[in-house]
């Protein structure tokens, strides 16, 4: 059998990386629109009808009326968009987190694909506020450090320009978000159960992509005052037989973190590091694999019984 995708927005950074991987594998019939017909909604409600899994890859407005489009119909929509992400009657996409998490997914009709940022704090916050090591009221600070990739086609046209200056303000790390109220925020609150947000700064880098997602502990402000050691050795736990997220030797791997480290795979690793007083847990990921496209396909293979991995090793 084969089941019917079509990807509402596939022209953007995330639906071409999903429509790349899909076209590769025999189980997909995938339904495209002609140019002129791609805003038209009357042809996206027909694609959408017609197929058996809708992939938005849309700005939030338009992600919306794509739902819209979809009432009446069967079929199973995986929005990756920050338009559902703490909708009620939505499955949250990251299958790692729990149990109760997985059988969202795999039952789902409607699911929303986590954020790139908020996947890196969410798969270290939640746990450790679910073990009781971070209290829900918790006065969290993240910095995230991002590949210019997450900006999209117009970012990535800016820094791989063969006009760009050879030395230029784009050759500096750049800080953003400045108003602290950066769109992941909801969903890092929502899904950790945290009684507030984190101060979060992300940094864009001059790379493509990749990312390292840091939150810096004080441990004597947490219940019990845990070592780093005995955080690190929470989440291994927590996560020991994941197949996509998993968690090096404390300290990490080598004695620095490279943020580009994962690109290319559907892999999320955390690193724990630092002593009785201060700890740093930072999740090491593609921001396009295991934070948006990768991670898209993956909740798509459970929805639809496929082996976790199908398409993604």
């Amino acid at each position: 059998m084969a089941w019917t995708v079509f990807i509402d927005g596939k022209e953007g950074t995330t639906g071409l990386r999903i429509f790349d991987r899909l076209a590769e594998r025999g189980e997909f019939s995938l339904l495209t629109l002609p140019e002129e017909k791609r805003k038209d909604a009357d042809a996206r409600r027909e694609a959408i009808h017609a197929a058996d899994i809708a992939i938005l890859c849309l700005p939030d407005a338009a992600a919306r009326e794509s739902v819209a489009l979809a009432e009446g119909s069967n079929t199973r929509i995986l929005d990756t968009s920050t338009a559902h992400r703490v909708a009620p009657g939505w499955a949250y996409g990251f299958p790692e987190l729990s149990k109760k998490h997985r059988a969202a997914v795999v039952s789902g009709q409607y699911l929303a694909v986590p954020g790139c940022h908020a996947s890196g704090f969410i798969a270290l916050a939640a746990p450790l506020v679910a073990a009781g090591l971070i209290p829900a009221d918790a006065l969290l600070s993240c910095f995230s450090l991002t590949g210019y990739s997450g900006g999209g086609k117009k970012m990535i046209a800016e820094y791989e320009s063969a006009d760009r200056p050879a030395h230029s303000k784009l050759d500096a790390p750049k800080s953003y978000g400045l108003s602290l109220a950066h769109k992941h925020l909801p969903e890092m609150v929502h899904v950790c159960g945290l009684a507030a947000p984190p101060v979060f700064h992300p940094i864009l880098g001059d790379y493509i992509q990749g990312m390292a997602t840091t939150v810096l502990l004080r441990n004597d402000t947490l219940p019990g005052r845990p070592t780093a050691q005995e955080i690190h050795q929470a989440l291994s736990s927590y996560y020991a037989g994941q197949t996509f997220v998993s968690v090096a030797p404390f300290g990490g791997d080598e004695p620095v973190i490279y943020s580009d480290t994962l690109v290319g795979t559907n892999q999320l690793r955390l690193i724990v590091c630092g002593h009785e007083a201060q700890t740093t847990v930072t999740a090491l990921f593609d921001n396009l694999g295991k934070g948006a496209s990768g991670a898209a396909v993956q909740n798509m293979n459970l929805m639809l019984g496929f082996a976790e991995t199908a398409g993604l090793e």
